[in-house]
């Protein structure tokens, strides 16, 4: 269903596939010079890791419901446990739990290449003006 890189705002960030389920996806934020917010530690900024976490959960909804589905971002939050370590791919997971007719429910983390020493937690909700279904 998604393959390959992004156009827009996620090709502008470099965005690219790494992989997904039935209901989650993720994808790879490559470290770049142009995506630095601190020049002294060269960490990536925060803006760029929360654009992928939103468009890794949108992702997630569109293959739960197997099928795109025009919707906005209601809300996403974002937990930031600690900052990307310089030089490292970051990997988005995002992953819709449950659906109703208008809004989609998701979470999911970023990290560095460790899963289980994640760089931030997401939890968020979509809505579908035309409905899901």
């Amino acid at each position: 269903m998604f393959g390959g890189r992004f156009g827009g705002h996620g090709g502008r960030l470099g965005l690219v596939y790494h992989d997904h389920g039935d209901d989650w996806s993720e994808l790879a934020l490559p470290y770049h010079a142009d995506l630095i917010g601190d020049e002294a530690s060269g960490v990536i900024a925060s803006g760029p890791i929360l654009a992928l976490m939103d468009m890794a959960t949108s992702i997630g909804v569109w293959l739960k419901l197997d099928a795109f589905k025009a919707h906005a971002t209601l809300d996403l939050r974002i937990d930031y446990l600690r900052p990307a370590r310089p030089g490292h791919t970051v990997i988005g997971r995002g992953e819709c739990y449950r659906i109703t007719r208008s809004i989609a429910f998701v979470r999911g983390q970023a990290h560095d290449g460790d899963p289980s020493d994640p760089l931030a937690h997401v939890a968020g909700t979509f809505m579908a003006v035309e409905g899901y279904w």
